[in-house]
């Protein structure tokens, strides 16, 4: 498996594990790691289809809680089934990000990923809502690091000041 994709300056200690379904969605996805480097979260980053490499996405997430991750956020547009994958495979909290695209916009990805069956829940944020994965995936990592909710709280404030 290759090396996890890390920003620039991080540790080799990620606590997010980004997987996006393909790499035509990377510029959309690929900000959400700056936003968990503003709030000091490592994040790696990987892009792994449900469908077209279905071992790949199983095989980062089995191996997710040994390298240390704490949650995932999954990115995908259409049927957007990666989210939902992710969530069956883990005990981890899985953000789904729906990306927008196809005749549908999106839609039909925030209905694929919010409408998950009992038990294999996945937290949606909005159609290409990285910036919210990344603050909801704080909020969530916040409930055990001090640091963590310290940046939150800063971040809060400046949105009230503006």
């Amino acid at each position: 498996m290759k090396h996890p994709v890390l920003l620039r300056g991080l540790s080799m200690h990620p606590l997010v594990r980004i997987i996006i379904g393909s790499s035509s969605d990377e510029e959309t996805c690929r900000p959400i790691q700056q936003y968990l480097s503003d709030f000091g979260i490592d994040s790696d980053f990987h892009i792994s289809s449900a469908h077209r490499n279905p071992e790949k996405t199983k095989a980062l997430v089995i191996e997710a809680e040994q390298a240390g991750i704490k949650l995932f956020i999954a990115c995908a547009g259409m049927a957007a089934h990666l989210p939902g994958v992710i969530a069956a495979l883990t005990c981890l909290p899985v953000i789904g990000v729906p990306l927008k695209g196809g005749s549908l916009s999106g839609e039909d990805a925030l209905f694929s990923i919010v409408q998950m069956p009992p038990g294999v829940p996945v937290a949606t944020v909005a159609i290409n809502g990285v910036k919210n994965a990344a603050v909801l995936a704080a909020q969530i990592l916040a409930l055990g690091d001090n640091s963590i909710k310290q940046k939150l709280f800063e971040y809060k404030q400046k949105m009230a000041e503006s």
